[in-house]
């Protein structure tokens, strides 16, 4: 298993991104075709160390509810 030894990594550019394009939690659970839940979103930007799945799931929801195309190291400081 490739996870780091520290869990928390710090705040991550996702919660940044949320703020550039006015999106909340709710947002990318309701853009989510996925099992998604705000307690991924939040851990997502609170740095918290998730599955490269869950990562996946976000990077989605993200991607459908701001219209973009963001790649996951744009995300994730700890891909």
């Amino acid at each position: 298993m490739n996870e780091p030894n520290e869990r928390n990594c710090g705040e991550q550019p996702i919660a940044g991104l949320l703020a550039k394009h006015g999106l909340s939690a709710h947002d990318l659970v309701a853009a989510s075709t996925e099992q998604l839940t705000h307690k991924m979103v939040a851990k997502a930007c609170k740095g918290r160390w998730l599955t490269p799945n869950v990562r996946g799931k976000i990077r989605t929801a993200l991607n459908r509810a701001a219209g973009t195309e963001y790649a996951p190291a744009e995300l994730f400081n700890y891909e």
